[in-house]
């Protein structure tokens, strides 16, 4: 009778279980879509499910995706496929799910294609995940798609899943974009704008700092139009002069600032504190004025310049970086000299190029004048390499500097035991600097002399 009982029970409500089911979430693309996942993860985690390291141990695994260009595409499309295989192996049972740009972009399309997913979910339903995954178990589930809108915004409220040696995060002061660039699918996959309220941004950041954070880095699709979708008008300039009070936190970081956007407010916020790295990410995407009117940068290359000069006048020693977009439609030779030609004056810090992707539903795509993949790619590959000798030139000239440098892990190197990263160095898109000292601690802050220096990484020992 008892066993009977325990049967009916868990055949009628699926989510009583005898242990918690173990979840799995594997995080592509930038950084918003990994404070989604974190976001994800704390609510599974407080609902009761067990967060694994590896899917091969999981009842449940997420995958949320990118989908801004057809690399991230790709990769997120091999990373579902391959999940899929696993399902079909007679010894695997676990749930697929897809979440993120991808799914948001076609999931609807990929429900017929790829059976071995169990659900896909669009970037507005960040906030509902548990209540999907407790869907998957009910009897009457039957495999979706659940495309809402796009108006998920996370709040100081979500607690989110970090690595226990976490030192440096992500803080997303905005979602979406109202900027609609001509080749940018952005806007019709995660919405408008929308900017958090500054108290709520600053609880967070306190929020983090109790956890041990020493660096918070800002981001947002356009950090530099924070502020401007909310009837009070808060300024970027003041949230960062606000979060620069926070005792706990050492190091703050501003990326995705948007050269239309950017004002001198701003710039003179980083150079009065001492918190505030001297560190400007600025995406130009180019410096040909008929490709950023292409483009509807809705800035000038004079403009460009000028706000460059600006950043360095104002703040001295600051390092720039940028992101470059070659093989737009219409990029002539000599448009592509006028943007070698502007890389080789500026001599930015770091630099990133991609090339240019052909999305659907974007005016640029539709434009004459394509340029074929293999000119696209060695277009880059020239800007590569003329950057790696511009980095290399520039980092050359910090040996015998001092630093401080944020100790993050170990090294797999024995000459130098530690891996960190001074102030003008952002993780995941710039280099790194290797510690000599091996009695170094990991979240710790620490003065260092550079020794030495290639094209993007740097070489340093602790000064005692």
């Amino acid at each position: 009778m008892a066993q009977n009982l325990v049967k009916y029970l868990l055949e009628s409500f699926p989510l009583i279980k005898t242990k918690p089911e173990k979840l799995h979430i594997i995080s592509l693309g930038c950084s918003k879509n990994l404070i989604d996942s974190e976001v994800m993860g704390g609510l599974c985690s407080k609902s009761g499910l067990q967060l694994v390291e590896k899917s091969d141990d999981a009842d449940i695994v997420i995958i949320n995706t990118c989908a801004f260009i057809n690399p991230a595409k790709e990769e997120a499309l091999e990373e579902i496929l391959s999940l899929a295989e696993e399902k079909k192996k007679a010894n695997r049972k676990f749930q697929l799910v897809v979440a993120g740009c991808l799914a948001q972009r076609y999931g609807k399309e990929l429900v017929s294609q790829i059976p071995e997913v169990d659900l896909f979910i669009g970037v507005g339903e960040v906030g509902n995940i548990v209540k999907h995954l407790s869907k998957l178990n009910e009897g009457k589930f039957r495999r979706t798609a659940v495309i809402s809108k796009p108006d998920f915004l996370m709040t100081s409220e979500h607690e989110r899943v970090l690595s226990s040696t976490a030192v440096s995060t992500f803080l997303k002061i905005s979602d979406g974009c109202s900027n609609c660039c001509s080749y940018c699918a952005i806007p019709s996959i995660r919405g408008k704008a929308r900017s958090r309220k500054t108290d709520d941004i600053l609880k967070e950041a306190e929020n983090l700092a109790a956890r041990g954070i020493k660096e918070i880095i800002i981001t947002g699709q356009d950090t530099t139009a924070y502020g401007l979708d909310l009837k009070s008008h808060p300024s970027l300039s003041g949230l960062l002069t606000e979060m620069a009070k926070i005792k706990s936190i050492n190091w703050i970081r501003l990326l995705y600032a948007h050269p239309a956007h950017i004002t001198t407010n701003v710039l003179e916020t980083i150079a009065a504190s001492n918190k505030i790295c001297r560190y400007i990410d600025l995406p130009i995407q180019h410096i040909d004025d008929a490709i950023l009117a292409a483009m509807g940068r809705k800035v000038t290359s004079t403009q460009i310049k000028e706000i460059i000069a600006q950043a360095r006048d104002i703040i001295p020693g600051v390092a720039l970086r940028t992101s470059l977009i070659v093989g737009f439609p219409g990029e002539t030779p000599k448009r592509f000299e006028r943007l070698l030609n502007f890389v080789r004056e500026i001599k930015f810090d770091h630099l990133g190029v991609f090339t240019y992707s052909r999305e659907d539903g974007t005016t640029a795509a539709e434009l004459k004048s394509q340029i074929s993949e293999a000119e696209k790619e060695r277009r880059r590959e020239i800007i590569m390499s003329e950057q790696a000798a511009i980095s290399n030139a520039i980092n050359k000239k910090l040996i015998g500097s001092i630093r401080e440098v944020l100790v993050e892990e170990k090294s797999d190197r024995t000459d130098f035991a530690f891996i960190g990263r001074c102030r003008r160095q952002a993780p995941e898109i710039d280099g790194i600097t290797y510690v000599k000292n091996s009695q170094a601690q990991i979240g710790k802050i620490v003065k260092c002399k550079i020794t030495e220096a290639d094209d993007y990484d740097l070489f340093a020992e602790i000064i005692q």
